[in-house]
């Protein structure tokens, strides 16, 4: 050990040149290990940390993410979940994607039914091999996984339950027993059990609780504490993320960070949409009828409503939210202006390519979109797939990825033949 003192050296000139030279290599030495150790405490740091001027002062930073290209959207109704269909198909389009699309004739995987395996188009011979499945579906987890891959995300999106259910009236006016007989949708609320009938629960399905169902589950079950959290917990277990629909572009930035795809990828045009005058509007009792009468989707979405806004504030930030959001509404307005020669959407009876018809129910007017005249063979193809609605993409989808089947019959003109889009040969606009 180094002592500096008189003692040691005293006066001697030959002990303190040697001593001079020995202290000043160590002092050299030790500058320099601390530089060293410095300069890799510093590399660390950059490695680990970015700083920010804002309140998250220790950020790991984003590292290199893939896009996930195995996910399972659980579709349920009347909850924006037909543009997301869109966007889902669009994405399995773009990236060479195999869907698990509903076998023969059938549009929808087997729903009303709770979901089998062979529901799927060739899952006999293709197995375990689907990337992408998002068509309705009564949801069966042990039945789904004989379809999707292992690493499958799953995801869903629900919605506040007073518009769904003056939503469902109107699209299911013709179709559900509970809402034929009434008037309109707060005579129904007036005394629900007057008209709804639990034996005759196939077709009232869409009167109660419709996302508890599309979900597994019993729309018509008591709502008892101990269950209902039993539920929510088992949905939290089967699904990665559940997205609002009263916040959907909220929900596409969300989805975009989870699955670490692109702006483009969610980008969207409302489909399926109707017009506002077949909008009926709920009295505040009637509002606070349909808490109680679908009270089981009331708790779903309260209790998911909070988790995602957790998830956003825990994964985002609601101030980089809001600048994403923004830039998506950017993009889109873009596109519109690109696209449509109305620059919104139409109603049905103004659609000029009945190819771009969508399937019309009850007592709504579905709109839908015009594509603008000379677009060139690129930017067409794009457009149209923005506004292609569901039964009609579908069709298409079933098409290109089984060419020896009996095409799909929607009972609505098609916009493509699958040889047209080997060709990429537009159809008409």
């Amino acid at each position: 050990m180094w002592r500096f003192g008189k003692g040691l050296l005293g006066k001697n000139p030959l002990k303190l040149f040697f001593f001079s030279r020995h202290a000043r290599c160590l002092i050299i030495f030790s500058f320099c290990l601390g530089l060293s150790c410095l300069s890799g405490f510093f590399h660390m740091r950059s490695k680990s940390y970015r700083i920010s001027k804002s309140h998250e002062e220790l950020l790991v930073p984003p590292t290199p993410c893939h896009a996930r290209t195995n996910v399972m959207f659980l579709k349920t109704h009347k909850t924006a979940s037909s543009t997301m269909l869109n966007i889902m198909f669009r994405f399995a389009e773009r990236h060479n994607l195999t869907v698990a699309l509903p076998a023969d004739q059938l549009l929808h995987l087997g729903y009303p039914s709770t979901f089998m395996a062979h529901f799927v188009e060739g899952f006999e011979t293709t197995g375990q091999n689907y990337n992408i499945m998002c068509n309705h579906l009564r949801f069966n987890p042990l039945e789904v996984k004989k379809v999707m891959a292992a690493n499958t995300f799953y995801f869903s999106i629900l919605r506040n339950p007073i518009p769904l259910l003056e939503s469902s009236y109107i699209y299911y006016k013709d179709y559900v027993p509970a809402f034929r007989s009434s008037k309109d949708v707060n005579e129904f609320l007036e005394s629900p059990t007057r008209y709804y009938q639990p034996a005759d629960h196939r077709r009232n399905i869409y009167a109660r609780n419709i996302m508890w169902f599309d979900f597994g589950y019993d729309n018509n079950a008591d709502d008892d504490a101990n269950y209902t959290q039993a539920v929510l917990e088992q949905i939290e277990h089967n699904f990665h993320l559940i997205l609002i629909a009263d916040y959907f572009d909220e929900s596409m930035i969300l989805l975009k960070h989870t699955l670490c795809w692109d702006l483009d990828d969610v980008i969207y045009f409302k489909l399926n949409s109707r017009s506002q005058d077949t909008v009926q509007r709920l009295t505040p009792e009637s509002e606070e009828q349909i808490k109680a009468w679908c009270s089981l989707d009331w708790k779903l979405y309260l209790h998911f409503n909070q988790s995602f806004w957790r998830r956003i504030e825990e994964t985002i930030g609601l101030e980089v939210l809001e600048k994403e959001v923004d830039h998506l509404r950017s993009r889109q307005k873009e596109l519109m202006e690109t696209c449509l020669s109305e620059q919104e959407a139409v109603r049905k009876d103004h659609i000029r390519n009945k190819a771009l018809l969508p399937y019309q129910s009850g007592a709504a007017n579905i709109l839908g979109y015009n594509l603008k005249q000379d677009l060139d063979n690129t930017t067409l193809r794009t457009c149209q797939k923005m506004v292609i609605p569901e039964l009609q993409y579908t069709s298409y989808l079933y098409a290109v990825q089984h060419p020896h089947k009996k095409r799909k019959d929607v009972g609505l003109p098609l916009l493509w033949t699958s040889l047209q889009e080997k060709m990429q040969l537009p159809g008409s606009n």
